[in-house]
């Protein structure tokens, strides 16, 4: 399990998922001001992306999945 979490992601993707992150996260505040279900959901997308950003861990690739970034 242990090898999962290792950090699998370099520079650029980490840039990429900072930016994707901050987007999901601002675009999550907009429109949870009308208390919507899309609001919540964005706003964990976007701490979850840059929690990933942030440690260098991608999900997608821990699972096997080939990013290009």
């Amino acid at each position: 399990m242990s090898n999962f979490f290792r950090p699998n992601i370099g520079k650029q993707g980490r840039i990429a998922r900072g930016v994707i992150g901050t987007l999901c996260l601002v675009a999550g505040i907009v429109v949870a001001g009308d208390i919507s279900l899309w609001g919540l959901i964005l706003v964990v997308a976007g701490l979850f992306a840059i929690y990933e950003a942030i440690s260098g861990w991608c999900v997608a690739r821990a699972c096997g999945v080939k990013t290009k970034i």
